[in-house]
């Protein structure tokens, strides 16, 4: 009989081949619903009857549940979502949806940002439902839609419309984190995410006065957005150190032996090489500007232009920073908001024990710490079901691997050793929890 293992990484492969990039038009569905169904058949072939969904067209949504030893439990919600970004081939050394293995990884879009977790869910689902595995508890698989776009087709649509679903759950994991950080030689850390930064969109607009482009304008629309958005690139929001990061960068201090102070933690941040970007993000707000959009004609002055800023928000600070940004831009820019709500939840509970025994019985020198990821996940949407949210889709990364450059980067990749790795660990972990 198969097991996970020896599953896993063909899984994986097959997954990323089926592209699903989708964007931020919620009819762009793409892929998701072959992907979907291949999940749907291959749950069926190990037994399930999985409920497949479909929130729009071709938007397609896969669950099915484990029963327990103990109903009279919490149930815990394994969820990981199909979609992912865009990509170019041009710019990669293989075919984005190719599932390459090769030098040891599995490439493609998706191979960390999440195939590689909704890889190993699968795969242990079908070994689970063959072995006739009664787990402790009710276990929850989710594979959704949409995520890369705010989950309003996946996750926000199920927890909406179909919530009895979800009937049960009291705690759930899914992806960014449980994953290996090097602190120093021979010395792993392991981030299991406790926490997530809000998501804030804006989208702005300017109105100006429209004229030939040979004349002079002294209210040219562009203009004046592009100066309001380098005002706002050019702030810096203060730090902020939140006691996931708190406790976090105090435990790497401790496996360093290199003092922390925490009047400043960027010092302590530019020693992490790679996952500094990470890690520094994590300390404070930040607003990026990722689309602009003016214009028809060289030689036409036009009179509007219009601006997206993705912004990102720590706990407790939305007021501040939507009074920080409104001030920044100024009164004539127009502004329109919508927002995703910050995650938290505490590092403790038998499932966090469990986390860090599964760890440590397949790497006995795993430490474990909390994080706060400065990007968002379907936490955000399964938390209005009071569901207690983690970020643990384990994986042992070789200590040169750019890890955070991965996600939605080019030539993105997962160890197909740390595949191996993160399926024994999470199977230890559904097993015992």
């Amino acid at each position: 009989m198969a097991t996970a293992q020896d599953e896993v990484v063909g899984l994986a492969s097959e997954l990323i081949r089926f592209d699903t990039a989708v964007t931020d038009d919620p009819r762009d569905g793409n892929g998701e619903r072959a992907a979907a169904e291949f999940v749907a058949e291959r749950l069926a072939e190990a037994g399930y009857r999985p409920e497949y969904v479909e929130s729009g067209p071709r938007r397609g949504n896969v669950v099915v549940r484990l029963p327990g030893a103990d109903p009279g439990r919490g149930a815990l919600l394994v969820h990981g979502h199909l979609d992912v970004v865009p990509a170019d081939p041009a710019e990669w050394s293989v075919h984005p949806f190719s599932g390459e293995v090769r030098d040891g990884y599995v490439w493609g879009r998706g191979a960390i940002d999440m195939k590689h977790m909704v890889a190993m869910s699968l795969a242990l689902a079908r070994q689970y439902r063959r072995e006739n595995l009664v787990p402790p508890r009710d276990i929850v698989f989710a594979f959704l839609a949409d995520e890369e776009a705010g989950g309003f087709q996946g996750a926000r649509w199920l927890v909406e419309h179909r919530p009895e679903l979800f009937d049960g759950v009291t705690e759930a994991i899914s992806e960014v984190g449980g994953f290996s950080l090097t602190v120093r030689d021979g010395v792993r850390a392991y981030l299991v995410q406790t926490a997530e930064k809000g998501a804030v969109w804006l989208r702005l607009k300017v109105r100006g006065t429209a004229g030939h482009g040979s004349l002079v304008h002294t209210d040219n629309a562009v203009a004046k957005l592009a100066a309001a958005v380098t005002r706002l690139d050019g702030h810096r929001f203060p730090l902020v150190l939140t006691g996931p990061m708190r406790e976090f960068l105090h435990g790497v201090a401790e496996l360093t032996g290199v003092p922390f102070d925490e009047d400043d933690p960027e010092a302590a941040v530019a020693r992490f090489g790679n996952a500094a970007r990470l890690i520094g993000a994590a300390l404070r707000d930040t607003a990026n500007v990722t689309m602009f959009d003016a214009g028809v004609k060289a030689n036409v002055v036009p009179s509007v232009a219009s601006a997206t800023v993705d912004g990102r928000v720590l706990p407790g600070r939305e007021a501040e920073f939507q009074r920080t940004v409104a001030e920044l831009l100024g009164p004539d820019v127009e502004q329109d908001w919508a927002s995703l709500p910050p995650v938290a939840t505490t590092f403790d509970g038998r499932l966090v024990d469990a986390m860090t025994a599964a760890l440590v019985a397949e790497d006995p020198g795993a430490h474990v710490l909390p994080y706060l990821l400065p990007g968002g996940t379907d936490a955000k949407a399964f938390q209005a079901l009071g569901i207690r949210g983690f970020g643990f889709a384990p994986l042992r990364l070789p200590p040169e691997l750019d890890f955070t450059s991965l996600f939605h980067g080019v030539d993105e990749r997962v160890p197909v050793d740390g595949l191996l790795f993160g399926t024994r660990v999470l199977d230890r972990l559904l097993r015992s929890c």
